[in-house]
């Protein structure tokens, strides 16, 4: 025997048709039917109104929204939308607003979609995200593979100078390689911390750090006279995306505990808050237990680095098929008879070029490839 197919409305009313007939009480049907008492006499009502055909399920939707558009305020908005076709909702509604005493504005968003569902909204194909060029998973297998490096923010120390902690962290022990109280973010000023470092621990293999100044700039590819020197050596940089500090998060973790137990409250002058972050320096490394090192401290996994910091910087070199170019003081060089720009932070470097298609060269400095030039119209492109 086949199975009886049902649906909602014939069971309700399959369940009218039971309580007409009288057999058994209302509580009872309800029970075997497996609703309420309110749900039953709400579809006997119904019934009684407008018979079976008021069984069927009956739309949901308010009768008022307080939001919906009034017509005359859509008919208004898509007319203007049709006189100016590529002004957004915002400026509309301003326009309109302007021009029309009494008008009631709707939300922005909400213009939106009647322009939308009026198929007054042109659909725009995604642009393509690129990717920064510094985002790399921050992966190590040994000490100093990667260093993090970043300001703590600035403050003012209680005589009213201000103070710009700057960090730097071995990623795969969390050791704390320094931790300087700077007067400003100046290269000047960073540089030498970095290059005692060098000294004292020997290079890293790449260095991860923010997009922010001396790290880097708004320029082409970034380059500063830091990185630019972190190149010369050997060392990656790395540089998270912006507004993206949790792919920093390690970094960004230490500080929070740096924050509540060096500088809060700030030291009397930036000497003596110095003295407070070396302080923190000695115990974050030396002493407190971290989670991610099975309760050990830091100082118990770190090693120097087998790569010296050398007395001078090697000469660059490039295949015999590169064509060579100076960088000269403007941050420009000389190419098929243009000087093309390409950035003051290169100045007086060589630069390695090599023809990759027809007419497009590619760029590069050190072991590192900044982009490539067309020589068609000789824009230089990241």
């Amino acid at each position: 025997m086949p199975w009886v197919e049902t649906d909602a409305v014939e069971q309700r009313g399959q369940f009218v048709r039971d309580v007409r007939l009288g057999v058994y009480p209302v509580t009872e049907l309800c029970a075997r039917y497996g609703i309420s008492r309110k749900t039953g006499y709400k579809w006997l009502a119904r019934f009684a109104v407008g018979g079976a055909g008021a069984l069927v399920d009956r739309s949901r939707a308010p009768h008022y929204s307080p939001q919906r558009i009034a017509p005359e305020t859509a008919a208004l908005l898509c007319a203007a939308r049709r006189t100016h076709p590529t002004w957004g909702p915002r400026i509309l509604l301003d326009w309109l607003a302007a021009r029309h005493p009494g008008f009631v504005r709707p939300a922005i968003s909400t213009a939106g979609d009647l322009l939308a569902r009026r198929g007054l909204v042109k659909r725009r194909r995604r642009r393509r995200r690129y990717a920064h060029p510094g985002v790399v998973p921050p992966l190590t297998r040994a000490p100093n593979d990667l260093w993090t490096a970043d300001f703590k923010g600035h403050f003012r120390t209680r005589d009213g100078v201000y103070c710009y902690p700057l960090t730097v962290a071995d990623q795969h022990t969390r050791y704390l390689l320094a931790c300087h109280a700077l007067p400003s973010t100046r290269a000047a000023g960073v540089q030498p911390v970095f290059e005692r470092l060098f000294r004292e621990h020997g290079l890293p293999r790449a260095i991860r750090t923010d997009n922010g100044v001396p790290f880097a700039n708004n320029g082409w590819h970034g380059l500063t006279h830091l990185n630019v020197w972190w190149l010369r050596l050997g060392i990656q940089h790395q540089r998270i995306r912006p507004a993206h500090p949790e792919e920093n998060g390690t970094h960004e973790r230490m500080h929070k505990t740096l924050k509540y137990d060096a500088t809060r409250p700030p030291r009397a002058h930036r000497a003596a808050q110095h003295r407070a972050l070396q302080a923190f320096r000695r115990l974050y490394n030396d002493e407190r237990p971290h989670q991610a090192l099975g309760g050990r401290p830091p100082a118990a996994l770190y090693e120097r680095s087998a790569r010296p910091y050398p007395s001078r910087l090697a000469p660059i070199e490039y295949p015999r098929h590169f064509e060579v170019r100076r960088v000269v003081r403007s941050g420009q060089i000389f190419f098929k008879n243009r000087l093309l720009f390409i950035s003051k932070a290169l100045e007086d470097q060589p630069l390695g070029l090599e023809e990759i298609a027809n007419g497009v060269w590619a760029i590069h400095f050190c072991q590192t490839r900044l982009g490539h030039v067309d020589e068609r119209d000789r824009i230089v492109r990241s």
